[in-house]
Protein backbone atom coordinates (compact mmCIF):
# COMPACT_ATOMS: atom_id res chain seq x y z
CA UNK A 1 0.00 0.00 0.00
CA UNK A 2 1.15 3.38 -0.78
CA UNK A 3 1.66 6.27 1.90
CA UNK A 4 -1.07 8.14 2.38
CA UNK A 5 -0.29 12.14 3.10
CA UNK A 6 -0.42 13.40 6.42
CA UNK A 7 -2.91 15.53 5.37
CA UNK A 8 -5.19 13.12 4.70
CA UNK A 9 -4.81 11.58 8.77
CA UNK A 10 -4.80 14.45 10.27
CA UNK A 11 -7.89 16.10 8.58
CA UNK A 12 -9.89 12.73 10.22
CA UNK A 13 -8.20 13.74 13.41
CA UNK A 14 -10.89 14.94 15.86
CA UNK A 15 -10.33 16.25 19.57
CA UNK A 16 -13.39 14.61 21.74
CA UNK A 17 -13.50 15.20 25.46
CA UNK A 18 -9.68 16.28 25.24
CA UNK A 19 -8.51 13.62 23.46
CA UNK A 20 -7.25 12.46 19.70
CA UNK A 21 -9.58 10.19 18.18
CA UNK A 22 -10.80 8.99 14.82
CA UNK A 23 -14.07 8.20 13.94
CA UNK A 24 -15.04 4.30 13.27
CA UNK A 25 -16.64 5.33 10.00
CA UNK A 26 -13.00 7.16 8.55
CA UNK A 27 -10.99 4.23 10.17
CA UNK A 28 -13.41 1.86 8.19
CA UNK A 29 -12.50 4.07 4.91
CA UNK A 30 -8.65 3.93 5.54
CA UNK A 31 -8.67 -0.15 6.50
CA UNK A 32 -10.64 -0.38 3.20
CA UNK A 33 -13.81 -2.54 5.02
CA UNK A 34 -17.20 -1.34 5.99
CA UNK A 35 -17.83 0.44 8.91
CA UNK A 36 -20.13 -2.69 9.85
CA UNK A 37 -17.57 -5.06 9.50
CA UNK A 38 -15.14 -3.01 11.46
CA UNK A 39 -17.72 -2.78 14.63
CA UNK A 40 -18.56 -6.04 14.37
CA UNK A 41 -14.58 -7.45 14.85
CA UNK A 42 -14.44 -4.64 17.68
CA UNK A 43 -17.59 -6.03 19.43
CA UNK A 44 -16.33 -9.57 18.89
CA UNK A 45 -12.66 -8.37 20.58
CA UNK A 46 -14.31 -5.51 23.12
CA UNK A 47 -11.95 -7.01 25.75
CA UNK A 48 -9.35 -5.35 23.93
CA UNK A 49 -11.03 -1.48 23.64
CA UNK A 50 -11.72 -0.15 27.00
CA UNK A 51 -13.24 3.13 27.49
CA UNK A 52 -9.76 5.31 26.69
CA UNK A 53 -8.93 3.27 23.78
CA UNK A 54 -12.66 3.57 22.45
CA UNK A 55 -16.35 5.11 23.24
CA UNK A 56 -19.09 6.03 21.55
CA UNK A 57 -19.99 9.81 21.76
CA UNK A 58 -22.44 11.67 22.75
CA UNK A 59 -25.29 13.08 20.72
CA UNK A 60 -24.52 16.40 21.25
CA UNK A 61 -20.99 15.38 19.76
CA UNK A 62 -22.18 13.78 16.91
CA UNK A 63 -23.60 17.15 16.06
CA UNK A 64 -20.81 19.17 16.52
CA UNK A 65 -18.99 17.20 14.51
CA UNK A 66 -21.56 16.79 11.62
CA UNK A 67 -21.60 20.92 11.77
CA UNK A 68 -18.13 20.45 11.23
CA UNK A 69 -18.17 18.76 7.79
CA UNK A 70 -21.94 19.93 6.95
CA UNK A 71 -23.00 16.47 6.02
CA UNK A 72 -26.21 15.05 7.83
CA UNK A 73 -25.73 11.45 7.44
CA UNK A 74 -28.60 10.54 9.55
CA UNK A 75 -31.51 11.82 6.80
CA UNK A 76 -29.66 9.95 4.04
CA UNK A 77 -29.91 6.84 5.12
CA UNK A 78 -26.92 6.70 7.11
CA UNK A 79 -25.96 5.61 10.23
CA UNK A 80 -28.73 4.16 13.23
CA UNK A 81 -26.42 4.88 16.17
CA UNK A 82 -24.01 7.15 17.24
CA UNK A 83 -20.62 6.34 16.09
CA UNK A 84 -17.63 4.74 17.67
CA UNK A 85 -14.04 7.16 17.61
CA UNK A 86 -11.22 5.22 18.58
CA UNK A 87 -8.15 6.62 20.33
CA UNK A 88 -4.58 6.43 19.35
CA UNK A 89 -4.41 3.29 21.31
CA UNK A 90 -7.51 1.88 19.99
CA UNK A 91 -6.61 2.41 16.44
CA UNK A 92 -3.38 0.27 17.04
CA UNK A 93 -5.58 -2.48 18.53
CA UNK A 94 -7.98 -2.12 15.43
CA UNK A 95 -4.70 -3.25 13.67
CA UNK A 96 -4.60 -6.19 15.87
CA UNK A 97 -8.29 -7.38 15.22
CA UNK A 98 -8.45 -6.96 11.67
CA UNK A 99 -5.24 -8.67 11.02
CA UNK A 100 -5.11 -7.06 6.82
CA UNK A 101 -2.47 -6.37 5.48
CA UNK A 102 -3.65 -3.24 4.53
CA UNK A 103 -4.90 -1.95 8.08
CA UNK A 104 -1.59 -2.64 9.24
CA UNK A 105 0.10 -0.59 6.90
CA UNK A 106 -2.22 2.16 7.69
CA UNK A 107 -2.10 2.20 11.38
CA UNK A 108 1.48 2.50 11.13
CA UNK A 109 1.14 5.48 9.10
CA UNK A 110 -1.63 6.96 12.01
CA UNK A 111 0.44 6.11 14.29
CA UNK A 112 3.21 8.31 12.46
CA UNK A 113 0.79 10.99 12.56
CA UNK A 114 0.09 11.01 16.21
CA UNK A 115 3.81 11.05 16.63
CA UNK A 116 4.00 14.15 14.53
CA UNK A 117 1.23 15.60 15.86
CA UNK A 118 2.63 15.43 19.15
CA UNK A 119 5.85 17.13 18.25
CA UNK A 120 4.25 19.82 16.71
CA UNK A 121 2.61 20.33 20.01
CA UNK A 122 5.96 20.33 21.84
CA UNK A 123 6.92 22.80 19.67
CA UNK A 124 5.06 24.82 19.51
CA UNK A 125 4.57 25.18 23.16
CA UNK A 126 8.13 25.98 23.21
CA UNK A 127 7.91 29.13 21.05
CA UNK A 128 5.09 30.18 23.25
CA UNK A 129 6.96 30.07 26.04
CA UNK A 130 9.82 31.58 24.46
CA UNK A 131 7.65 34.80 23.86
CA UNK A 132 6.15 34.79 26.97
CA UNK A 133 9.53 35.06 28.41
CA UNK A 134 10.64 37.34 25.58
CA UNK A 135 7.50 39.98 26.54
CA UNK A 136 8.41 39.70 30.63
CA UNK A 137 11.76 41.19 29.56
CA UNK A 138 10.91 44.06 27.30
CA UNK A 139 9.00 46.56 29.27
CA UNK A 140 7.94 49.36 26.32
CA UNK A 141 5.01 47.99 24.63
CA UNK A 142 6.51 48.91 20.91
CA UNK A 143 9.87 47.42 21.35
CA UNK A 144 8.15 44.64 22.42
CA UNK A 145 6.25 43.91 19.70
CA UNK A 146 9.25 44.80 17.72
CA UNK A 147 11.36 42.43 19.36
CA UNK A 148 8.50 39.67 18.56
CA UNK A 149 8.37 39.92 15.02
CA UNK A 150 12.46 39.71 14.78
CA UNK A 151 12.25 36.66 16.80
CA UNK A 152 9.75 35.11 14.73
CA UNK A 153 11.29 35.91 11.33
CA UNK A 154 14.89 34.56 12.78
CA UNK A 155 12.67 31.03 14.08
CA UNK A 156 11.09 30.91 10.71
CA UNK A 157 14.25 31.75 8.65
CA UNK A 158 16.75 29.36 10.37
CA UNK A 159 16.87 26.51 8.35
CA UNK A 160 18.10 23.30 10.39
CA UNK A 161 22.02 22.94 10.24
CA UNK A 162 23.62 20.19 8.70
CA UNK A 163 24.32 17.24 11.21
CA UNK A 164 28.27 17.01 12.08
CA UNK A 165 29.73 14.31 9.39
CA UNK A 166 31.19 11.31 11.38
CA UNK A 167 34.05 9.17 10.31
CA UNK A 168 37.34 9.11 8.78
CA UNK A 169 38.56 11.59 5.90
CA UNK A 170 40.86 10.43 3.18
CA UNK A 171 44.17 12.70 2.76
CA UNK A 172 43.89 13.65 -0.85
Amino acid sequence: MENLPIEDITSKIYEIRGQKVMLDSDLANLYQVESKRLNEQVRRNIERFPSDFMFQISEIEHENLRSQFATSSFEHGGRRYLPYVFTEQGVYMLATVLKSKVAIDVSIQIMRTFTALRRYALTYDELAKKIVEIESRVSDSEKRDQKIIEIINQLMSDSPQEPCKIGFIKDK
